[in-house]
């Protein structure tokens, strides 16, 4: 296992996750894992989140190459 140092982490912050730490009955050095692990996976899900909507909006705005064109859809509707 890897082993991470953090330097000149701000004092509220500490008291903030020490506190998160002693509710969940954690000690403090899993508290910071657990919320390490949070952030990556929200990361990962916001990454594959973008990716979806990229790839719905690719295939939206496509162009069909047999589809009638913008001109002949509006002749045809003043048709009716």
């Amino acid at each position: 296992m890897s082993t991470l140092h953090i330097r000149s982490v701000p004092s509220e912050l500490y008291l903030y996750i020490q506190q998160l730490a002693q509710k969940s009955n954690r000690s403090l050095t899993a508290q910071v894992i657990n919320m390490l692990k949070q952030a990556a996976e929200e990361e990962k899900r916001r990454e594959m989140q973008k990716q979806t909507l990229y790839a719905i909006k690719s295939r939206r705005f496509q162009i069909a190459e047999d589809g009638p064109t913008s001109l002949e859809l509006l002749r045809e509707d003043r048709a009716r």
